[in-house]
C-alpha cells in the first residue's frame, strides 16, 4: 500500500501537463496591473490636459486688453489684487472645463494682480480622478495639479505737451504753389503772409483772399486731426493728456502762451486747436519786438517751467512728452547768438539773432527725462526774399546742397531724441507727420517705460 502511494506521488511530481494554465494565472496578476496603469495613468493625463487648456485659457482672458482686469488696472493708483479679475478668471476655467467628466475638482486659485505696469494672472489647480484598474493594488484615485501664469503690460500713461511754432515765418506760403501765388500778387514779390495790424491791407489777409494756405493754416488742421489719433490709440479715456502751448498771440504779448491747460478731455484739445493762428505784429519794425519774434531762448526755459516731473508711466505719474513743431530758426535778441548772418546787405544789426536753433536748450529738458518729439517743417527756400536770402539762405544749405543738410535741419534732429524726429514739407502732408511722430512716441513710451 505504501509503495503504491509513493509511486503515486512520483507520477504526480513528474506530471507538468497543468503547469501552463497556472503559471499564465499567476503571470496574469502582474500583467492586467501594468495595462490597467497604463490606461489610468493615460486617462488621467487626457484630463489634466484640458484642465490644463482650461486654466491657460482662464490666465490668459482674465488679463486681455478688454478684460475687466485690465480696465480696473488702468484706474488703479498703486499696485495690489484685483478682485474683478479673479473673478473673471475663475468663470473662465468653469466654462472651459463645463463638459469635463471623469473627476473631483478639489481647488481652482485664480489671482489677478497689478505690479507697476504689468498685471498678471495665475490660475492653480488640483482634481482627483477615480481610478479603474489601480484600484486592485490599492490606488483608488489619482490627483493630479496644473499652473498656468499670464502677464500683460499696461499701456502707459503720457502726457504731451505741443509747442507750435507761430511766430511770422509760420505764414509763409505752405506749397511752392501756394508761394508761387503770393509772389505773383504782392509788389516786393514776398511769399509770406505777414499778420500786421497796423495795416488793413496786409499780406495775412490777402492769402486769406487769395485763397493761399498757409503754414499757420496746416499746422491748425494737422493739431486737431493729432487728437483724433489719440484718441483712436489711447486704451483708457484718460490715457493720454494733451497742452498746446504757441509763442504768443501779438509781439506785444510774445512769449510763451497756454492755448490749452493740460487735460485728458481730448475733444477740447481739438477744439482749442482750432484757434491756432499766427502771431500778430505791429508794422515793420515792430515797437514791441523790433521784429524779432522768434524767441527759443526764452520759450524753452518757460515751457521747461511748465511741464512737471516725469513719472514711471502710471495714472499718478504719466511720462513727459514735448511735441515741438516749427522751422527751425530763431528771431530774438541774443547775445550769445549761436549763428548769426551779419552781411554787407543788412550789416552789422546787433544784437539780432536769426539763427538755427540752438540744441542746447533741449538738453536741459532731456536731462530731466523729458522726451522731445520734434517736427521740422522744412524752411522752404525763396529765392526772390532778399531778407530770405542774406539771412537764412546761407545756413539753410549743406555742404552738398539744402536740407536735409542744412544747420536748421540737423540742430532741429539734434533737438529731439533719439527715433522722434520728422523733417516734412507741408506738400508732404504735414498732418500725416504729426500722426506718424505721435505713434512713434508712444512706441517709445512702450519701450522706455
Amino acid at each position: 500500500m505504501r509503495a503504491a502511494f509513493r509511486t503515486l506521488i512520483r507520477r504526480f511530481v513528474r506530471d507538468k501537463r497543468g503547469n501552463i494554465a497556472v503559471i499564465f494565472t499567476l503571470a496574469c496578476v502582474p500583467l492586467i496591473t501594468a495595462v490597467g496603469c497604463a490606461v489610468d495613468y493615460s486617462r488621467a493625463t487626457q484630463i489634466r490636459s484640458k484642465l490644463q487648456a482650461a486654466a491657460d485659457a482662464a490666465s490668459v482672458g482674465a488679463i486681455a486688453k478688454a478684460s475687466p482686469a485690465f480696465l480696473a488696472a488702468g484706474s488703479m493708483t498703486s499696485d495690489g489684487t484685483i478682485p474683478a479679475g479673479v473673478t473673471d478668471a475663475q468663470n473662465i476655467f468653469d466654462a472651459n472645463r463645463a463638459n469635463l467628466t471623469g473627476y473631483t475638482l478639489n481647488s481652482v486659485t485664480p489671482t489677478v494682480a497689478k505690479s507697476g505696469s504689468t498685471v498678471t494672472s495665475t490660475v492653480a489647480f488640483s482634481a482627483n480622478i477615480n481610478t479603474m484598474f489601480l484600484g486592485l493594488i490599492g490606488k483608488a484615485t489619482l490627483t493630479v495639479t496644473g499652473t498656468s501664469t499670464s502677464t500683460a503690460n499696461m499701456p502707459l500713461y503720457v502726457d504731451f505737451y505741443l509747442l507750435l511754432d507761430n511766430s511770422p515765418s509760420m505764414g509763409v506760403a505752405a506749397t511752392p504753389t501756394d508761394v508761387s501765388k503770393m509772389v505773383s500778387n504782392t509788389p516786393d514779390k514776398c511769399a509770406f503772409a505777414c499778420h500786421d495790424y497796423n495795416d488793413p491791407n496786409n499780406y495775412y489777409n490777402l492769402a486769406k483772399t487769395l485763397g493761399v494756405t498757409t503754414r499757420i493754416d496746416v499746422l491748425r488742421s494737422a493739431t486737431q486731426s493729432l487728437m483724433d489719433t489719440a484718441g483712436a490709440t489711447e486704451t483708457y479715456s484718460n490715457q493720454f493728456r494733451m497742452a498746446i502751448y504757441d509763442f504768443g498771440a501779438s509781439s506785444k504779448t510774445i512769449g510763451l502762451r497756454a492755448l490749452f491747460s493740460l487735460s485728458s478731455s481730448l475733444s477740447s484739445a481739438k477744439t482749442a486747436a482750432g484757434l491756432i493762428d499766427l502771431m500778430g505784429v505791429y508794422g515793420n519794425n515792430d515797437a514791441y519786438t523790433a521784429d524779432k519774434d522768434t524767441q527759443f531762448s526764452t520759450v524753452f526755459p518757460a515751457i521747461n517751467t511748465a511741464i512737471s516731473s516725469p513719472g514711471a508711466g502710471t495714472s499718478a505719474a504719466p511720462l513727459k512728452y514735448l511735441f515741438f513743431v516749427s522751422d527751425g530758426v530763431a528771431d530774438e535778441s541774443n547775445a550769445a547768438c549761436l549763428k548769426t548772418m551779419y552781411n554787407k546787405t543788412f550789416g552789422n544789426i546787433s544784437p539780432r539773432c536769426q539763427s538755427p536753433l540752438n540744441p542746447a536748450l533741449c538738453d536741459t529738458l532731456k536731462g530731466r527725462g523729458v522726451k522731445i518729439a520734434v517736427l521740422y517743417t522744412t524752411y522752404l527756400q525763396l529765392p526772390t526774399n532778399t531778407w530770405y536770402m542774406g539771412w537764412i539762405d546761407p545756413f539753410n544749405k549743406g555742404p552738398y546742397g539744402p536740407s536735409p543738410n542744412s544747420e536748421i535741419a540737423q540742430n532741429m534732429q539734434s533737438c529731439a531724441s533719439p527715433g522722434l524726429y520728422f523733417e516734412v514739407s507741408p506738400t508732404q502732408g504735414i498732418s500725416d507727420a504729426m500722426n506718424a511722430l505721435f505713434k512713434k512716441a508712444v512706441a517709445d513710451a512702450r519701450i522706455a517705460g
